[in-house]
């Protein structure tokens, strides 16, 4: 009997470490400055033990660019025979108001070294091909040197600046102590990743919330139940199984933005993608539980279409408005899919261009889906003001840039002449001309298809936009 027994569980333990594994290692762990850094148990140098071999630990990544990167005993495969296709869960400490969006990079060990020095591939999410994302933003934190909680100021690589902020609630230092981060220097450091804009609402400072993404970013869904390898549909709104945040290594791009196929990973990076002040709770702070590799289950399916529709401001005038519209299918842009929407109001509709129309001023609520899936219906919201309403509103951007993604032409919209430059992921300039008429259609159909950042002065006025080239 003795015997038997023992056979009988080297055999489960051998099957959970195929399909049933949790994180095995970290590898590297530099967060960026914030609340909970050089603290126990979110932010000293013994949290990232506690996200090995489960989904209940404490690590916290700080305000943006802060990452940590783990492995698995095995390698995780990308395999088709998993739940909505998903590979991996990665679980945060969402907690139903407050997303702390992160991006995911995974890497295949092409060298067989067993060390991290192969390519990021980045998964990209819902939020990736925003006119309003950077691929390759830079923040340089400064350390103030003082032995309390002091603000850590930043700068950008754009000519931005701000500081990360100090709360009533955590006194030490927010700067990486040099004694539990001996790489990090104890002046200044700088952390570059993919920047997103996400939906903070302010408007009531006792509960600040942060809208969560659509799909594929890490500390951005509730956690679940058990089984913790069944994970959640990523393209609903729902929570059924395991929770977390569910990614399928399909979702692959490379640094031009571009789909690739990869068979298996090794080694995955979870980055926060959002610099972003949350009053009194603190910088928006990426958290880590821990993260499971899925099994194979062909019974398992459902909906896998997403209608994803760029948030609005909570303010816009009542003019015409372009919308940014993505359609995916098992998380892969899909242009073809035909869109139905339906309004309130008679004075307002969305065009065949997917250009917002508002002839009137008041409330707004657009509701879109993928033509004949009622699971993938999105609504929007706004307020649309007229020219007399005295309101305090912001552009996003200074400049529109329309359509994205495009084909061919583009066109941006300004009030004079205009000079425009358009850079690729590599930072190279690949396209420039001057002295365009506000309206007038550029044809940029000779660009390769990926992601381009768009330089466009007006005047004195500059601003960068992102666009995708298909």
């Amino acid at each position: 009997m003795k015997k038997i027994t023992l056979s009988i569980i080297i055999t489960v333990i051998t099957g959970c470490s195929i399909f049933a594994q949790y994180i095995s290692e970290v590898l590297e762990y530099v967060p960026a400055p914030g609340q909970f850094i050089n603290t126990t148990p979110w932010g000293d140098s013994d949290s990232p033990a506690s996200i090995i071999g489960g989904v209940n630990g404490t690590l916290s990544l700080g305000a943006f660019g802060g990452y940590v990167i783990f492995k698995f005993e095995n390698p995780v495969e990308n395999d088709s025979d998993n739940p909505y296709g998903i590979d991996f869960t990665i679980f945060g400490n969402y907690a139903g108001s407050v997303s702390e969006p992160a991006t995911v990079y995974i890497m295949k060990d092409e060298n067989q070294n067993g060390i991290a020095d192969d390519t990021w591939y980045k998964l990209a999410g819902s939020d990736s091909y925003f006119s309003s994302t950077i691929n390759d933003y830079s923040v340089t934190y400064t350390n103030p040197k003082t032995e309390t909680a002091n603000d850590i100021y930043w700068t950008d690589n754009y000519g931005g600046s701000g500081a990360v902020y100090t709360n009533i609630y955590h006194t030490q230092p927010y700067y990486p102590d040099e004694s539990m981060f001996p790489d990090i220097s104890e002046d200044e450091y700088t952390l570059t990743g993919e920047k997103i804009v996400g939906r903070m609402d302010k408007s009531t400072p006792s509960f600040i919330k942060s809208k969560k993404r659509a799909f594929g970013y890490a500390d951005n869904n509730p956690k679940g139940q058990e089984p913790y390898t069944i994970p959640d549909n990523p393209y609903t709104a729902e929570n059924e199984n395991s929770g977390g945040d569910a990614f399928d290594i399909s979702w692959a791009v490379d640094s031009e933005g571009n789909y690739i196929e990869i068979d298996e990973i090794d080694f995955v990076k979870v980055q926060n993608s959002m610099l972003e002040d949350a009053g009194w709770l603190g910088e928006v702070s990426t958290e880590i539980l821990g993260a499971i590799d899925v099994e194979p289950n062909t019974t398992i399916d459902g909906n896998i279409d997403l209608l994803v529709i760029k948030d609005l401001a909570d303010t816009i005038p009542a003019s015409d408005y372009q919308l940014e519209v993505y359609t995916f299918k098992s998380g892969r842009i899909k242009e073809d899919m035909e869109i139905d929407w339906t309004t309130i109001s008679g004075d307002v509709y969305v065009d065949e261009n997917n250009v917002l129309k508002i002839d009137s001023e008041g409330e707004i609520s657009v509701s879109g889906k993928i033509s004949g899936n009622e699971e993938t219906i999105v609504t929007i919201e706004t307020y649309a003001f007229g020219e007399n309403d005295i309101i305090d509103y912001v552009k996003e951007i200074t400049f529109r840039v329309y359509p994205s993604p495009v084909k061919d032409f583009i066109s941006v919209e300004t009030e004079t002449l205009f000079n425009i430059s358009i850079y690729n992921t590599s930072g190279q300039l690949v396209f420039e001309i001057s002295d365009q008429n506000p309206g007038e259609k550029i044809n940029i159909e000779s660009l390769a298809s990926g992601i381009y950042q768009c330089k466009i002065s007006c005047k004195d006025e500059m601003s960068t936009v992102r666009i995708v080239k298909i």
